[in-house]
């Protein structure tokens, strides 16, 4: 029997919910309320999203007694991702090496694509395991994440600044301009919130920020493809950098339809999981920027996605969504590894206060992000994270 580098002896999960004073996308709008389970559904974009940051952390224990930590994407109903681990991968895991985590990844997908989940909740637990995976492993070994991938390409990896959580136009070109002075060259407002209109917050936002900043819109998959058209043409008129999630996300002809109907990149893929999703839109150049999530992706699929975009010269700007740090730290050893990351998303409003649960040199300031340099993920969590963890009731 070959020498494993650890043996898998128990997985764990933790939903954790930090309670923040402004939800995410900024304060509540007409008709947005707050529900007995602590969601709100954004009018803009018709989606709903916790009023806490909420995530699902994942701990794999090894025999040797090291401890590889994951997350995945928990935002809505968690408990639907922790009894998949719970109940089905963890007991299937034990026993098993880390080292093998693509191995492992494989044979936990195959447990149900039969059953048609290749995507979901079940895609987004494997995400968690498969970041602890990774974790583990590189711990046993002493050496980072992005090392076991074949080596790191960058030490740092530029932030565009995702968000500008304040009630008007006004007020959000201030704070545009608060983050420019921080050394920041990036910055992305929200369509779903552009109550005094979209075009007229992209001309706002260039006339306060000047021409040397890149300025990129999400459109929270709002629109039909002609009047997405439309509207990223009138954005161009201002310089826009990129133009993310105009329709439907499963409207693939849509998407077509908007890149070659634009003459600005066009950004996609924050809610796909494999490269089987992704690869229909490579072929069909559905886009030109990719932006894998790696809380749906996990490491593995996060790989061949970069890979893959790569291949089909196409810019990788990873997306970042609700995370107290470890899936963040995930995604910046992947990145750090790729050639092709002009930017990765800094959501301030979630990553500043929630680095404080973490322990690592990550950090994001002056315009970008350091990448972990510790063995593994080169963070985890800190003892204090587990008083914001609940088991709610249904």
């Amino acid at each position: 029997m070959p020498n494993i580098v650890d043996a898998i002896v128990k997985v764990e999960t933790f939903i954790i919910s930090i309670p923040r004073e402004v939800p995410y996308l900024g304060p509540l709008k007409a008709g947005e309320a707050i529900n007995e389970r602590g969601y709100l559904v954004r009018k803009g974009n018709r989606t709903i999203y916790p009023s806490t940051d909420m995530t699902l952390l994942v701990k794999v224990t090894g025999e040797s007694g090291k401890v590889g930590w994951g997350e995945c994407y928990g935002i809505v109903a968690p408990e639907a991702t922790k009894a998949i681990i719970d109940d089905v991968l963890g007991p299937v895991i034990i026993g098993r090496d880390p080292a093998d985590a693509v191995v492992i990844h494989e044979d936990l997908y195959d447990l149900m694509r039969v059953r048609g989940f290749f995507g979901g909740y079940y895609l987004d637990a494997l995400a968690g395991v498969d970041i602890a995976l990774y974790d583990l492993a590189g711990k046993v070994l002493n050496l980072p994440i992005a090392t076991l991938l074949g080596g790191r390409r960058h030490d740092t990896i530029p932030a565009y600044v995702s968000g500008l959580p304040r009630a008007t136009i006004r007020e959000r070109c201030d704070l545009a301009l608060e983050w420019v002075a921080k050394g920041y060259k990036g910055i992305k407002f929200a369509a779903a919130v552009s109550d005094e209109g979209i075009v007229a917050e992209m001309a706002a936002l260039r006339e306060a920020l000047g021409p040397d900043i890149d300025i990129m819109v999400d459109l929270h998959w709002k629109f039909e493809a002609a009047e997405a058209v439309r509207l990223i043409r009138r954005l161009e008129a201002h310089n826009l950098y990129f133009a993310e999630a105009p329709v439907q996300p499963e409207n693939l002809e849509g998407q077509v339809r908007v890149a070659q109907g634009i003459g600005v990149p066009l950004a996609l893929g924050e809610e796909l999981r494999t490269t089987y999703e992704f690869r229909p839109r490579f072929e069909a150049r559905a886009m030109s920027i990719v932006q894998p999530e790696i809380g749906h992706t996990g490491i593995t699929e996060f790989v061949q996605i970069g890979r893959m975009a790569q291949a089909f010269h196409m810019n990788v700007i990873p997306h970042a969504s609700i995370s107290i740090g470890i899936f963040m730290a995930a995604s910046l050893q992947v990145a750090s590894t790729l050639q092709n990351v002009p930017y990765h998303e800094y959501q301030h409003s979630i990553f500043d206060r929630n680095l404080a649960h973490v322990e690592g040199d990550m950090s994001c300031a002056n315009g970008a992000y350091l990448v972990p340099t510790g063995a593994g993920l080169g963070v985890e969590p800190t003892e204090e994270i587990f008083r914001f963890s609940i088991r709610r009731q249904p």
